[in-house]
């Protein structure tokens, strides 16, 4: 099975660090410098303090990366559009993207080019950031989750694939539930993070930053009720500052984000509450907020003052 990796960044990186050790595998990716990088001097990442060093093939042009039977996608989620027409040209008229990106949102907009037989949804726990061209530090190690829709024999290979290089994985029917809990958990610490410019452990030490959170993940609870969602933790709440806790010296994607300057991905996140509230009848004033004080933050990144 020949895999390709679209988006190379933090999270794309760290699996292909891994993924590199059992696949036949392509990253793409459209920051020339990182894949020069990795193509001149290997693919680095730091896991607990130790760089470590694999070769693996990296093309900024899809046309170079040849055939592919699955696609993982970790491209930011403005991205997503150009991640599915480099799919539609690599993989094969059986071939399945699977898409493991932040947010709601992705699947149905890779779907829309690609079609529903061919677009997977998984969720993945793990961390990681993106150093510098041709780094990435692997920054938490937490299972992937792979829908069995469209195709489980591939799911299923993906998530041996994975085992066999050292990352937990399972496929599961469920996975719906495990996108909307993975989402709370983004809703809860990703634009708090990005605003406070805190790593992920303060939300849960300050009282002030700590009811900011439950109020935004109560909303995002209830709009997941209105859905007819089953979350996959019975308070969520305290299952987001059990995330935060757990991973207290991370720097949160969003945050990674606005400290490089780089628009986020809140409108995928706490976006997403917003227009699934609005349309379900459900009110979400602090995630409106939050996306509103995100978006200011994207729209004033050349006017800030460091």
């Amino acid at each position: 099975m020949r895999v390709a990796i679209i988006g190379a960044g933090a999270m794309g990186g760290v699996l292909g660090y891994y993924l590199s050790a059992e696949a036949d595998l392509v990253l793409v990716d459209g920051w020339a410098e990182h894949v020069a990088a990795i193509n001149a001097d290997g693919l680095r990442c730091d896991i607990d303090g130790v760089a470590r060093i694999r070769l693996v093939y990296a093309v900024t042009d899809p046309a170079e990366a040849g055939h592919a039977d699955v696609a993982i996608i970790l491209v930011k989620s403005r991205q997503t559009p150009w991640a599915a027409g480099v799919a539609q040209a690599l993989l094969g008229p059986d071939g399945v993207a699977y898409t493991l990106q932040n947010g709601v949102g992705n699947h149905e907009a890779l779907a829309a080019s690609l079609g529903d037989s061919r677009v997977g949804q998984g969720v993945t726990a793990l961390g990681g950031t993106l150093l510098g061209p041709g780094r990435v530090r692997h920054a938490g190690l937490g299972p992937t989750l792979f829908g069995s829709a469209p195709n489980r024999p591939v799911a299923v290979a993906l998530a041996d694939l994975f085992r066999r290089c050292g990352l937990p994985a399972e496929v599961r029917d469920d996975i719906d539930s495990l996108l909307w809990g993975k989402l709370l958990v983004n809703v809860g610490i990703n634009a708090l993070t990005a605003l406070l410019r805190v790593p992920n452990g303060a939300l849960a030490d300050l009282p002030q930053a700590r009811d900011l959170l439950a109020q935004a993940v109560g909303e995002a609870a209830a709009v997941a009720a209105a859905r007819g969602v089953c979350l996959p933790y019975a308070d969520p709440v305290a299952h987001v500052l059990d995330v935060a806790r757990a991973t207290a010296a991370n720097r949160s994607s969003m945050l990674q984000d606005v400290l490089r300057g780089g628009p986020t991905e809140v409108a995928v996140i706490n976006g997403a509450v917003v227009r699934e509230g609005a349309r379900l009848g459900v009110h979400t004033p602090v995630n409106r907020t939050l996306l509103a004080l995100v978006e200011a933050l994207d729209a004033s990144a050349d006017l800030r003052v460091i």
